[in-house]
């Protein structure tokens, strides 16, 4: 028997859309409170000379990796105030990780950037994707404000959540983005592993917090 045609998928719905075509806050009230989480990454490119004062801590402003961190932890507690139609979630956690990542073979800034991570965690009628994506996007920016008087060339790059738990659509994942060393460079050398879970780091300054 020949196998059938393909049906043509029918497009998703935009659930913020109502049925007039105007932004609506969803209705999640007869939906089940289960366990969700989210993951998001996003990176800051920065120079050689930032790069160095990162690793030596050495700032003006005091420690940049720790300030973001806490600016993170923040952020995704504040989600509500800021998209206009999401919820009010009552988050469990905020874990929030930052990696200096040193690219090429040139040594500290031949290629630098900082890698910000962060997981939240919540029990309730809808996910936190868009909470772990904000707790990057200012963590970044926080890096951007902490850096600034010594690069004010810095970049923000590839903010996109890595993979979510929990709803009624499931597990998402995607890979984490690879270390990109610098253009031109060389080969990077064999990274240290400095975390649990194998991310490559020069400075490793991981660290997770209750929300």
């Amino acid at each position: 028997m020949p196998p059938s045609p393909e049906q043509p998928r029918t497009p998703a719905a935009l659930s913020h859309i109502g049925n007039d075509a105007r932004a609506r806050m969803v209705d999640v009230s007869q939906k089940p409170i289960t366990a969700r989480t989210a993951t998001a990454e996003g990176f800051v490119t920065v120079s050689s000379e930032l790069a160095q004062r990162i690793s030596e801590n050495s700032l003006a402003k005091g420690s940049l990796l720790d300030t973001a961190r806490l600016a993170g932890i923040m952020a995704a507690k504040r989600v509500d105030q800021l998209i206009p139609l999401c919820h009010t979630l009552p988050l469990d956690a905020v874990d929030i990780a930052l990696a200096l990542e040193l690219g090429g073979s040139g040594g500290v800034g031949a290629g630098a950037r900082v890698r910000v991570t962060a997981t939240v965690h919540t029990h309730a009628r809808t996910g936190v994707e868009m909470e772990a994506l904000t707790a990057v996007s200012v963590a970044c920016l926080t890096i951007i404000d902490m850096g600034k008087a010594v690069d004010k060339a810095m970049s923000i790059t590839s903010i996109r959540v890595l993979e979510k738990h929990g709803g009624r659509s499931g597990t998402y994942s995607t890979p984490p983005a690879p270390f990109a060393p610098a253009l031109n460079a060389p080969p990077a050398p064999a990274a240290r592993d400095s975390s649990a879970t194998g991310r490559a780091s020069a400075i490793d300054a991981m660290t997770s917090d209750d929300a």
